[in-house]
């Protein structure tokens, strides 16, 4: 499940935000606890609680005193957002940037995303 290009606990907050995203976690939703998530990934429970630590910070779960975490009621709107920012400044700007080093017309950017969507 984890790899070397970034520390563990920032791979389990991306993991858990993935998941928020692509809906196998509803908002509402109980999160294993950090004990749990440690012993099933054979992690040190403080790893795993860094990274929960980071998802309760930006506001994706929140803590109910003696129940658990959950994933806040806005948590997947607000990871949309964020992601959405950041495809439009590191993907779509350096995109543009090199079609115009290329000669590339927007609207011939443009016609090329619309068929590779139009496409499974």
């Amino acid at each position: 499940m984890f790899d070397d290009r970034s520390p563990i606990y920032q791979q389990i907050a991306e993991r858990i935000k993935e998941d928020i995203l692509s809906g196998a976690l509803q908002e509402g939703d109980q999160v294993m606890s950090t004990n749990q998530y440690a012993a099933f990934y054979r992690i040190n429970p403080a790893t795993a609680a860094k990274g929960f630590h980071i998802l309760v910070e930006e506001g994706i779960v929140h803590k109910r005193r003696g129940l658990g975490m959950f994933v806040s009621p806005d948590a997947r709107q607000r990871l949309r957002t964020q992601r959405r920012e950041r495809f439009f400044s590191d993907v779509v700007a350096p995109m543009v940037t090199q079609a115009n080093l290329l000669g590339i017309p927007l609207s011939d950017v443009i016609s090329h995303l619309q068929q590779q969507q139009e496409t499974p």
